[in-house]
């Protein structure tokens, strides 16, 4: 049975979604709020957890096959469209932004209370791909030192963003600038590289994906400086080290390819983040950490092409089956496994 506020989402039969009303923005751009996606659980389908997912910058939650992943290891799959992202944009706000990655607590902390209630007593799973790889880590280590950990069991990082890209000395430059300029003009629009990640992408360019690109264009959003200085600060959080008190599997890329013009080569490599600085900040975590290179794949691992991201899929079954979240079961007389 449906709760009365579930509506049906975008992405049509088998999805509904929940709008999270969280107050006015602290950054000055009106009422702001969140959308929880689900997947509708299936009758044939046991769940013995849940997973909570969040997306990177310019994105929004559209990967279904990976929903479809989670439901066959037998975990009830959510996703959650932040403040000013995807489904949860309001007109004249500038998009993704915020001045301090912790504004995102409020929505975490909502969207896991909401499937904590659905599945109580059951472990739940929280997974993020490139800015939302640092933003979980971040809010998990502040509830872990606030003696919150539980319902959360694991965490599934997806080329997290944790690091700036550049050398050394740009990275400082760049960030002692931002610091000046987020003060004067926060949602001045930064001039930066373009890349050809979404044409790779998009199946109406070189890809095989059906997205929104109203709510994920190509080329991207806008960088501003004061969501960028909101970045910078996180990427220092993270560098002296968290204790987020959960194992946790990071799968990325195993190369970097930076390029503003398409070749073979931008199917088969991370043409966003510097892989390099994944492995070298994955420690940072705490607790347990997983780190599995993905050899060919994209940005977002779980787009990327077949055979990569089989690969992907494989990591993640067995991390889970390690951890005793995930594995085969079986509702009248129907096998549920995953890959």
């Amino acid at each position: 049975m449906h709760d009365p506020d579930w509506q049906p989402d975008i992405l049509g039969d088998g999805y509904r979604s929940h709008t999270l009303d969280l107050g006015a923005d602290p950054d000055g751009e009106g009422a702001v709020a969140a959308v929880l996606v689900q997947r509708e659980p299936r009758v044939d389908e046991a769940v013995r957890g849940a997973v909570l997912y969040v997306h990177g910058f310019s994105d929004y939650f559209f990967q279904t096959e990976l929903a479809d992943f989670a439901a066959a290891r037998g975990l009830a799959f959510y996703a959650l469209d932040l403040r000013k992202c995807g489904r949860a944009r309001r007109p004249g706000q500038t998009p993704h932004y915020v001045s301090d990655l912790s504004l995102y607590d409020a929505e975490l902390e909502q969207s896991l209370a909401v499937v904590a209630a659905v599945h109580s007593g059951l472990p739940v799973v929280l997974a993020a791909h490139s800015t939302g790889g640092l933003v979980l880590p971040l809010w998990l280590d502040r509830r872990r030192a606030a003696g919150r950990v539980a319902p959360v069991a694991g965490l599934v990082l997806n080329s997290p963003w944790f690091d700036l890209q550049g050398k050394p000395v740009q990275r400082g430059l760049l960030t002692q600038a931002l610091r000046a300029v987020a003060k004067i003009a926060p949602l001045r629009p930064l001039k930066l590289p373009t890349s050809v990640y979404g044409e790779t992408l998009h199946i109406d360019a070189r890809g095989e994906w059906e997205f929104d690109l109203a709510m994920k264009p190509l080329e991207g959003f806008p960088v501003t400086p004061g969501w960028l200085n909101a970045i910078r600060r996180g990427h220092a959080h993270l560098h002296r080290g968290l204790d987020i008190g959960l194992p946790s599997l990071v799968l990325r890329s195993d190369r970097t390819h930076y390029e503003t013009v398409y070749s073979e080569l931008s199917d088969r490599a991370d043409a966003v983040l510097d892989v390099a600085q994944i492995a070298r900040w994955a420690g940072c975590l705490g607790a347990e950490t997983t780190v599995v290179p993905i050899p060919g794949a994209r940005h977002d691992v779980f787009l990327s092409q077949a055979e990569p991201r089989e690969r992907a899929y494989t990591a993640v079954g067995t991390w889970l089956d390690r951890q005793q979240l995930s594995g085969v079961t079986q509702v009248a007389n129907t096998t549920v496994a995953g890959p």
